[in-house]
């Protein structure tokens, strides 16, 4: 199909965004993402080197910039003011980088969204080029306000981060694509292929994943399971599904020219 994926203005083949954490070591990272099919990795700048350690090996090495989009998170931030921080650094390591995921965190148990400080972050970071994808709460008004903002993908949770619950309020998600025009793709909490799968069905952009792939038991099988569901219902979404029907059966059959039975 060609149904390209279109951030900031740039398009990108895979709807399959994926993370770079919680991997063995950076050849099972590169594996898992290569089975994948993805084009687009996030990548947490306080917990990963990209240099800033010379003596340690450097994920820039196993996943080369030139081969995938980098999208720098603030993973482990909690406070609008060292979001913004953590970003500009990316931006130096990154030799100008500016897409960038933003995450603001709530609190070390739940890992729920500051939507307060989100927002903050967000106005700050714009009003210095970032372009902005933001992990949010799945709440429509704030989607919304982070869209006016001037946000180049709206990233609603699922369910909590790594909790793989998959999609427990997909009506909230409905309400997002409703009110927004850019990007909105799903991130955190997709467990597995068909939560994936749900997702496009309903019509989001993308999926972000990262626990999903890692802790499986095989995270390169499970990377291309999800290529495959990412696809699959993304197709599904674009093809229109028959209505539900509800207490009315209907033959998959046609009646027309059936043969009657034989009268004895």
């Amino acid at each position: 199909m060609n149904d390209p994926l279109i951030i900031a203005g740039k398009s990108y083949t895979s709807r399959l965004l994926v993370g770079t954490g919680k991997y063995r070591d950076f050849n099972e990272t590169r594996a898992a993402l290569d089975a994948s099919g993805t084009e687009i990795v996030t990548v947490a700048i306080r917990r990963t080197n990209l240099g800033q350690n010379p003596n340690e090996p450097s994920l820039l090495d196993a996943v080369p910039p030139s081969r995938f989009t980098y999208l720098p998170n603030t993973a482990g931030c909690y406070t609008a003011e060292d979001a913004v921080r953590t970003l500009r650094l990316a931006r130096e390591l990154l030799d100008g980088h500016s897409l960038v995921k933003l995450e603001v965190l709530g609190d070390p148990q739940s890992l729920y969204p500051n939507v307060i400080e989100t927002l903050s972050a967000a106005k700050t970071l714009v009003a210095e080029g970032f372009e902005v994808m933001v992990y949010t709460s799945d709440d429509p008004i704030i989607a919304r306000q982070l869209e006016d903002i001037g946000c180049v993908a709206i990233m609603p949770l699922a369910s909590l981060i790594g909790s793989g619950m998959g999609i427990l309020n997909p009506w909230n998600l409905e309400l997002i694509l409703e009110r927004v025009k850019v990007p909105v793709i799903v991130d955190a909490g997709v467990g597995t292929a068909s939560d994936a799968a749900i997702a496009m069905e309903l019509g989001c952009s993308g999926v972000l994943m990262n626990t999903a792939i890692a802790a499986a038991q095989d995270p390169v099988l499970m990377a291309s399971a999800m290529r495959k569901a990412t696809e699959a219902g993304r197709a599904a979404y674009l093809a229109g599904r028959m209505p539900k029907k509800f207490y009315s059966a209907s033959p998959s059959s046609p009646l027309a020219g059936m043969i009657a039975p034989t009268q004895t």
